[in-house]
């Protein structure tokens, strides 16, 4: 029997490189120091040596992430940030968690990012209305936005840039890596992440000292001496062990997403004749790391239940953008001109099954199965 296909599994991950992590786990055991202890230190600055930052700071997960960034720049209740509504719900959460007010800006046609023109737009329809002080970039599925643009636009209009990274760890914008483009940037570890921990795990990185030391103190309860609060503060601390388990998965991180590209790459040549279905596309100044490969087709429903026949599993990121998601439902504002691009993506996207522990007979059999369904449909 043909052993099924998993979307995502983070087991496998785990189990490539079982030894290291788990001599890296009983070392930190062995240590009898759990929290913020040398574990911690050294993965923060390993981190920070890879991406080209002066400094991360380790946190609880990414949504925290992203409320250190903004409480670090001082963003609070009368602010207002603009982000997507094409993203993770973490990303507007976060913004709501300090008190600010969510703008949703529309993505680029054809693609998944924030679209810079709309939110050119955007800025100076509402720049006169509202307090705008930040702009949340979300590099989507692991492929960078146009950094030179969304930054331009920051830097014309003074706002703080925040990449939210969580799934584009290690993905480069004109050979640089994301992430080491803003004021600050959040990064999530969740296990189904590029780089992701054995639970939950996040991380701020940033080249500014005193944005730094901001993050650090909030995140543990706004102390700068022990058990005195400069500021009101959090408890948001990445864990001992969980930092022991990514030191050894950062050394694969780099080799894991070339794998991810080439597993995309067959996807590509394989899909790419087939009717109505519109494979990823990838700007030419940008290094997708595929943390999702993502499907557009209208018949989206039709393809998971061919495949999910087949022993192949699928997943929708996201079934809903966030503005028409029940929490949100007339407590965020819509960027000028509306969403119509997000729009256009609702009920057809399908993510087909990608980490880098897929072989190569998986991927052939996954791509083989699409192709099935379109013939089968075309009879």
């Amino acid at each position: 029997m043909t052993a099924d296909i998993k979307q995502v599994d983070p087991l496998a991950d785990y189990l490539e490189a079982r030894d290291e992590i788990d001599g890296a786990v009983a070392t930190a055991l062995a240590s009898g120091w759990y929290v913020l202890g040398q574990q911690v230190r050294d993965f923060e600055a390993e981190m920070a040596g890879d991406l080209g930052v002066a400094h991360v700071v380790g946190a609880g997960n990414g949504t925290d992430a992203l409320v250190l960034c903004l409480r670090a720049l001082g963003i609070g209740p009368g602010d207002s940030v603009l982000t997507v509504s094409h993203t993770a719900v973490a990303t507007v959460a976060a913004i709501e968690l300090v008190g600010a007010e969510a703008v949703l800006v529309d993505i680029e046609a054809g693609g998944f990012n924030l679209d810079p023109e709309a939110l050119r737009q955007t800025i100076l329809a509402l720049g006169g209305k509202r307090r705008l002080k930040a702009v949340v970039a979300v590099h989507l599925y692991g492929c960078p936005l146009n950094l030179e643009a969304v930054t331009g636009l920051c830097q014309e209009f003074e706002l703080a840039l925040i990449e939210d990274c969580a799934q584009a760890q290690g993905a480069r914008y004109r050979g640089q890596q994301v992430g080491s483009f803003g004021d600050m940037a959040a990064f999530s570890f969740y296990p189904t992440k590029n780089l992701g921990a054995l639970g939950d795990g996040g991380a701020v990185a940033c080249s500014d000292d005193g944005l730094a030391l901001a993050a650090r103190e909030i995140a543990q309860y706004g102390w700068r001496e022990r058990f005195i609060s400069e500021q009101a503060g959090l408890n948001s601390r990445l864990d001992e062990l969980q930092a022991a388990i990514l030191r050894v998965k950062l050394q694969r991180l780099h080799a894991n997403n070339q794998r991810r590209r080439d597993i995309a790459s067959q996807y590509t040549a394989a899909l790419a004749g087939l009717e109505g279905l519109q494979t990823p596309a990838v700007p030419e100044a940008c290094e997708h790391v595929y943390h999702q490969y993502v499907l557009v087709l209208d018949e989206k429903d039709a393809l998971a239940a061919h495949l999910k026949a087949a022993g192949i599993g699928t997943g929708v990121h996201y079934p809903q953008p966030v503005h028409v998601q029940p929490a949100y439902l007339g407590r965020v504002a819509l960027g000028a001109g509306g969403l119509p691009n997000t729009e256009a993506l609702r009920g057809r996207i399908l993510s087909l099954p990608m980490y880098p522990q897929l072989s190569a007979a998986e991927v052939a059999r996954i791509c083989e199965a699409v192709q099935d369904w379109r013939r089968q449909t075309q009879r």
